[in-house]
């Protein structure tokens, strides 16, 4: 005797949408948001363009006991994140201050990146170029990191110009620096004269660089030790 055809399955129902799901939708959400604020820093903060205004900072030195973030604060610009107090008006021998350095004189601004990079060439330089250079205000921010391992690098490395500390990277932030080595060049009183980045640039051609920032300062006034 014949069964017949197998009995048709009803159709199987969609499950309902796990947990799983949703948490994935949410993080897909975040992610997007990220993406779009990532964004729209990266075109408010772009690297220094030449004629621009230096940006103001006031930082712990990082071979002091000085501790906390940097102050980034301008006169339009004060507020618990930014600094109560303007960035210009924080002097002293702990502080590293950007407009102090370029009042009165050129400014040749480093930055070095502690981790996931090779930056030691660019401050060596700025370390020979200082000595050869009287009268240039060089400095260098050092980005994150432990604080006691850039203070035994910097001493290590016998570097002695202005180092600040950038706990939170707030400074390379405001400057657009995507890595190292970046160095940015100022005239007298902190127009950007130009930015520089990568080894090439900052290693082996740093010198006529200089040599063009202190030929243009000259020319719009400057004399050494005046």
């Amino acid at each position: 005797m014949s069964l017949g055809p197998p009995p048709v399955p009803p159709p199987v129902q969609p499950a309902p949408g796990s947990r799983y799901t949703w948490y994935v939708g949410i993080l897909a959400v975040i992610v997007l948001a990220y993406i779009m604020l990532n964004s729209l820093r990266t075109e408010d903060n772009e690297v220094p363009q030449a004629s621009a205004k230096l940006a103001a900072f006031a930082a712990p030195a990082v071979l002091s006991d000085l501790d906390g973030d940097a102050n980034l604060a301008t006169p339009e610009n004060i507020s618990d994140e930014a600094g109560k107090v303007p960035a210009c008006e924080l002097r002293g021998p702990d502080i590293v201050n950007s407009c102090e350095l370029s009042e009165d004189a050129p400014l040749v601004l480093g930055f070095y990146f502690s981790r996931g990079a090779e930056c030691e060439g660019s401050f060596d330089r700025l370390e020979q170029l200082e000595a050869a250079n009287p009268g240039v205000s060089f400095a260098g921010v050092i980005v994150r990191g432990d604080r006691d391992d850039a203070r035994e690098l910097v001493r290590k490395e016998g570097w002695t110009f202005p180092i600040a500390y950038d706990r939170d990277g707030a400074i390379a932030n405001v400057y657009g620096v995507p890595g190292c080595p970046q160095v940015v060049l100022a005239y007298p009183g902190g127009t950007v004269r130009e930015t520089v980045i990568g080894r090439d640039r900052a290693e082996r051609q740093l010198e006529e660089r200089v040599a063009a920032l202190v030929a243009g300062s000259r020319k719009r006034g400057w004399r050494p030790g005046l």
